[in-house]
């Protein structure tokens, strides 16, 4: 199979969360256990920071790659979801794994993939650790994909493990409560593994103090021994935890697992986040006059701090093209969208796309007002023809909005 036929196999005959919702997700670490053993355990021979959270994982995660990689290391990265493309999920130095190496991979090991019902995930995982330990990376920085204590990625011995921030997200797998997902992420949690933790609440630092306490692992809450943040390209206003997060779990690398990164090599890292990395989607600017931003932020937790930053923007109008995923607590994040904005509702090209028509008449009922598209392409070209050029258009909702502009 070439490398188009691949990817169209693995997203149609495995489960993939991304496009199937509840029914990929699996409450089992057996199956990434029998991987990684017919893989030789590739993950035991590498060197990883273990990154959880409800929202800012992939950022934080994109921000440590991009700081060692000014160190001169050589730097793995495990991520999703993708964009555009597959192999945005592995890369080394931001070099995207090449489409040869995920085409012999899944080649060889198929028939073990159809014999034991790996899902899409779990072969994912396989196959970054697999390539990671091939290269012989330096380290690795290995980003949950869901919750964290039964996530596939939960097999590593990490160096470091960062957890972001609790929210409610994924309820229906992780609990309903900020106790209960506290408790799932924290399940990364290792013995003797020093843990970061970016935002805390009152219901979720004792949840994250007990679970190191058992393990005895350090824990270090970034938040409140972080003082003086360092700039970054990266410029959302949720990037103020992440930032913090990121600088004290260099610390912890530089003071206790025999990495070296200077404080310049620091700054120039979170500097220089898009160039090393090639991460898009956070506060992403896509033109101005009118000034055009896309955001995947898509809960409530992310979408409070996006919303919040929309409010101090200047302009005349303000157009925001919107679109969810069919899983989402519509009555949680409607609320927090601007009533003056003139909504374009579209309909992300996905199985799992909640319809343009369903999201309209929903927002109506918050008083947020507009027509509806049939696709994403067809409300952001709306979007750009309404707009003046001191207007504002803002890009959201969903990954699977984001991932169908024009990105470059």
């Amino acid at each position: 199979m070439n490398y188009q036929e691949t990817t169209e196999w693995m997203f149609n005959q495995l489960p993939m969360y991304q496009l199937q919702g509840a029914s990929a997700y699996k409450e089992d670490l057996t199956n990434i256990k029998l991987l990684a053993a017919h893989l030789d355990n590739p993950q035991d021979h590498l060197k990883c920071i273990h990154v959880a959270g409800t929202n800012g994982k992939g950022s934080t995660s994109h921000m440590l790659s991009s700081v060692l990689q000014e160190a001169g290391y050589n730097v793995g990265l495990y991520t999703s979801p993708h964009l555009k493309d597959f192999r945005e999920r592995i890369k080394i130095n931001g070099r995207e794994i090449s489409e040869d190496f995920v085409c012999g991979f899944i080649a060889k090991h198929k028939s073990f993939f159809e014999a034991n019902d790996m899902s899409f995930f779990e072969m994912s995982v396989g196959l970054a650790f697999d390539y990671f330990a091939a290269e012989k990376v330096d380290i690795a920085i290995i980003e949950v994909g869901l919750g964290g204590r039964l996530d596939a990625t939960n097999i590593i011995t990490p160096l470091v493990s960062v957890i972001t921030n609790i929210g409610l997200d994924h309820t229906q797998f992780l609990g309903n409560t900020l106790e209960a997902i506290a408790g799932e992420k924290a399940g990364i949690i290792k013995p003797n593994v020093p843990v970061v933790i970016g935002e805390y609440t009152e219901e979720t630092k004792p949840v994250f103090l007990a679970k190191a306490e058992e393990k005895r692992a350090p824990i270090y809450f970034a938040s409140d021994l972080i003082d003086q943040i360092y700039l970054s390209d990266l410029v959302g206003d949720y990037q103020f935890h992440n930032k913090k997060t990121v600088q004290q779990t260099i610390s912890i690398l530089n003071n206790e697992t025999g990495f070296k990164i200077s404080n310049e090599e620091l700054k120039q890292g979170l500097l220089n986040v898009v160039k090393n990395t090639g991460l898009q989607g956070r506060w992403q600017q896509l033109g101005e006059n009118p000034k055009i931003i896309c955001d995947t932020a898509h809960n409530k937790h992310g979408l409070e701090v996006v919303m919040n930053q929309l409010k101090n923007e200047a302009f005349e109008k303000l157009h925001i093209v919107f679109g969810v995923v069919n899983d989402k607590d519509l009555d949680s994040i409607l609320p927090l969208f601007p009533k003056e904005a003139q909504y374009y509702f579209c309909h992300p090209d996905s199985s799992r796309a909640l319809p343009a028509e369903t999201l309209q008449s929903e927002a109506k009922k918050h008083n947020l007002i507009g027509e509806k598209y049939d696709s994403v392409a067809i409300a952001f070209a709306e979007a750009k023809k309404n707009a003046s050029e001191n207007d504002f258009i803002y890009v959201g909702g969903s990954t699977f909005v984001v991932a169908e502009l024009p990105l470059n």
